[in-house]
């Protein structure tokens, strides 16, 4: 069953599920967001540390999880810090799934089979640890209404929330825009989530090949993340186009 603590991207994969389609909000977008929480827990656990706009590895020993040792590794094999913007927008494939294959181990989601349009298969995934996706969830929400700094794991899930498009998920219509906008604000409380929550939104906004400009303290939090494609059939980018037994991960409307 769910671990006592999970890991960022794990967090920003439950608060995406949509509890009632099954489905992933802003699934593109969710794979770049995927990417940097791998970063931001690597630095949490003292792997990785930021170096201006670049990513450095400060110690190559493995977390004891697979799938962040696998970037760690990839990101030591460099040699010399990276862009946060380049490896972020790097190729991902299967990275979504991974992790949802992982909550599935974990028996944190359930995995439902269907078809989309009568042909083509389709899995959706229902939380079954629904007290942890409410967990994860209060403490974004106990942020936004107190207003008081949170935790930089908070700060960074939240950074991360609002670079990859989910405000208006978790936060939508008019009564949410307040909240939305408070979401936004928190990206200023972790340095690290900042960073990487910045190159996301450099990535979607196509401006991954210039390095970033240094910005006054606080100026980078107003910006808005790129709009996204909602709709992923199966096959769509992050998942092989051939063989059978393909994920189909349609967006929240």
């Amino acid at each position: 069953m769910g671990r006592s603590r999970r890991t960022i991207p794990e967090e920003l994969l439950l608060l995406a599920l949509d509890p009632t389609t099954g489905t992933t909000a802003q699934p593109q977008s969710l794979d770049l967001g995927l990417a940097g929480a791998q970063l931001v827990e690597l630095a949490l656990a003292g792997r990785i540390a930021p170096d201006g706009d670049r990513i450095a590895v400060v110690m190559a020993r493995p977390t004891g999880d697979p799938t962040l040792d696998s970037a760690l590794e990839l990101l030591r094999r460099r040699g010399s810090p990276v862009r946060a913007v380049h490896w972020i927008g790097g190729p991902r494939l299967g990275l979504r799934q991974t992790y949802l294959t992982h909550l599935e181990r974990c028996g944190m989601v359930h995995a439902v089979a269907g078809q989309m349009c009568g042909v083509l298969p389709t899995t959706r995934y229902q939380a079954t640890e629904t007290a942890i996706s409410r967990e994860v969830r209060a403490r974004l929400d106990n942020a936004i209404r107190t207003g008081v700094p949170p935790d930089p794991r908070t700060a960074a899930l939240a950074a991360l929330a609002h670079a990859v498009g989910l405000g208006k998920h978790l936060y939508p219509g008019n009564e949410g825009r307040s909240s939305r906008s408070r979401l936004r604000d928190l990206i200023r409380h972790d340095p690290m989530g900042g960073l990487v929550a910045h190159a996301v939104m450099d990535v979607q906004n196509g401006a991954a090949a210039q390095p970033r400009r240094p910005q006054p303290a606080g100026a980078g939090a107003v910006r808005q993340p790129a709009a996204r494609a909602t709709a992923e059939p199966a096959g769509a980018p992050g998942q092989s186009r051939h063989g059978h037994g393909r994920m189909a991960r349609v967006g929240a409307r």
